[in-house]
């Protein structure tokens, strides 16, 4: 919701976030999206919508009022067995 160059200001902050949830076992891949309009986070189940967006409130991004989120909740019906201990 900011300029790319707060965006970029604040992006190792956000990274290092980041950085922490995987190693946590939280978020499971995350990345930029193309065009760089946003980014994508998909963290491992078990979590409610309501749990997401407590998570979120920590991101550096969102406390500094730079990006706005949608938390949207899935159910994978058909996977990747090698993906089973993330879902």
């Amino acid at each position: 919701v900011k300029p790319i160059a707060e965006i970029e200001a604040m992006t190792a902050e956000h990274r290092a976030w980041v950085d922490q949830q995987v190693a946590e076992g939280v978020i499971i891949a995350g990345g930029p999206k193309v065009p760089r309009t946003g980014g994508v986070l998909i963290l491992s189940g078990g979590r409610s919508a309501a749990d997401v967006e407590a998570l979120l409130q920590d991101d550096p991004f969102k406390k500094g009022g730079l990006a706005d989120y949608q938390v949207i909740e899935f159910v994978a019906g058909k996977h990747n067995p090698a993906l089973a201990a993330f879902l």
